[in-house]
């Protein structure tokens, strides 16, 4: 499949999945209450660190492995097992301390539902790396939709019952049931079912340095709401976790859809012994535009934002949105940068990056988790900057890249960002920062923005534009055939 097929039907995997996940991230936000999202969120995050070894890298080592053999095979089914298993019964285990330390009962049941997600994961991991590294992107929308598809509704259906955190555990487990399922599909005939040891040490050799990574990038991520969780109460915790949410939509909405298209393009060069400089500039050129026009316009767009999406009582989320936008806007080029090391097998480098980018974001989620929710968003905001940098630095060696081709793509696209938040400026400007009308200001200000980038990406001859004027033709030559 090629790389323009395989984004399209990666984008619209995450866009159909980022609908539903909005409708039912609408309808929960009325159903359950911060203090009981809160809850499900620091589960989540106690939680992260046995997502993140789950199969010790092994599902990427499936995806750029150059002489994939059967052994090779049955080693990384083996250890996705093993595992699954193990940490299943980690997770049940700590269930009961858990509750105890935060003296919150129904975490004791969230964390055993959400125990079983390891047992079931295995299923369909294996699949989903060797769709991957085929680049048989129609078949993953398919497992994604479907199962995200059941997840939202089961946790819709027992948070209108009244069943409160323990409803999000249930979806959680009925979305990796449903994506396990419907992998079962897809396997290839010769993949062996039975597993086997033989290639065990070279999948490990990989794995564990790049596991070694992942458990850095996690207790980054979790640390905030896990801190915030003890040390402010668990209403602060539900908060961050919305705020986050909503700046995450970024994320689900474009670097969801890229990352595993450049990871795949990436590995594939590498493999055959080619450079991907050119590459990695264009995709940076896409991504960053598209991150700092949302981010901006999420900045500016913040309180009507939440107001229309979650409702009144998260209004205390809304300054944190400004600052964790920002954050993210800073941290835009990460994303393509662990693609491009672990597509091309350095690791390594990776891990570097990753340590000194989980020291800053610790340090900086315990201090503003110890000052308080208003101090968090600039801790964050000023580690974010730091980490970009850092990633930007450590991946030019592997990606090949010119700081003032690097910097000649960046000014371009912070051009076109800054015109693409006119519109939201004007409805700041207008309305002021809380506008009485938090419908018609998160119309008025997120369709123009959205005209605005794709104007002026047409109009300063962006490649992203570029994209946006083939699709705008496509659509008026299909309505002239209607």
């Amino acid at each position: 499949m090629s790389v323009r097929k395989s984004l399209a039907y990666s984008f619209l995997d995450r866009y159909a999945s980022l609908l539903i996940g909005i409708v039912s991230t609408m309808v929960l936000a009325r159903l359950l209450t911060p203090a009981e999202l809160g809850v499900f969120s620091v589960a989540m995050a106690m939680l992260a660190m046995a997502a993140t070894v789950r199969d010790m890298g092994a599902g990427n080592y499936l995806l750029q492995e150059k002489e994939l053999t059967t052994d090779r095979i049955r080693a990384v089914w083996a250890l996705q097992l093993g595992l699954g298993g193990a940490l299943a019964l980690l997770v049940a285990a700590l269930s009961s301390p858990a509750a105890r330390f935060y003296d919150e009962p129904a975490m004791r049941w969230v964390m055993l539902l959400l125990a079983l997600n390891y047992l079931i994961n295995p299923l369909g991991s294996l699949t989903y790396a060797w769709l991957m590294r085929e680049m048989r992107y129609d078949a993953v929308a398919i497992m994604r939709f479907s199962s995200t598809l059941a997840g939202a509704a089961v946790s819709i259906t027992l948070a209108w019952q009244g069943h409160g955190a323990i409803s999000l555990a249930w979806g959680s487990l009925c979305t990796t049931a449903v994506n396990a399922g419907v992998s079962v599909f897809y396997r290839p005939r010769h993949f062996p079912w039975m597993p086997g040891v033989q290639e065990l040490r070279r999948v490990l050799a990989f794995g564990t340095r790049l596991t070694a990574s992942s458990i850095m990038t996690t207790l980054s991520k979790a640390s905030p709401d896990f801190l915030l969780g003890k040390l402010q109460g668990m209403a602060s915790a539900g908060l961050y976790s919305r705020a986050n949410g909503l700046v995450e939509l970024f994320g689900r909405l474009v670097t969801d859809a890229i990352f595993p298209v450049a990871l795949s393009m990436f590995s594939k060069q590498a493999r055959s012994g080619n450079g991907f400089s050119d590459e990695f500039l264009r995709a940076l050129s896409y991504i960053t535009v598209l991150s700092w026009s949302f981010c901006l316009a999420l900045a500016l767009l913040a309180q009507p934002t939440i107001a229309l999406l979650y409702g009144p009582q998260w209004g205390g989320a809304v300054e944190l949105t400004r600052w964790l936008a920002a954050a993210a806007a800073m941290l835009a080029p990460v994303s393509l940068c662990t693609a491009a090391l672990v597509g091309s097998g350095n690791v390594g480098q990776m891990i570097k990056a990753t340590g000194f980018s989980a020291a800053t974001t610790i340090l900086a989620a315990l201090a503003g988790a110890w000052l308080g929710l208003d101090y968090l968003g600039p801790c964050l905001l000023a580690a974010a900057a730091l980490n970009g940098a850092c990633w930007l630095i450590v991946t030019r060696p592997c990606a090949g890249f010119a700081w003032r081709g690097l910097l000649r793509q960046l000014a371009h696209g912070g051009r076109i960002a800054l015109l693409a938040g006119l519109a939201p400026l004007g409805v700041v400007l207008w309305w002021g920062w809380s506008p009485p009308h938090p419908l018609a200001a998160a119309l008025l200000g997120w369709s123009g923005m959205a005209l605005g980038f794709g104007l002026s990406a047409m109009a300063m001859n962006h490649p992203i534009g570029t994209e946006v004027g083939r699709l705008a033709s496509m659509a008026a030559a299909r309505l002239r055939h209607l």
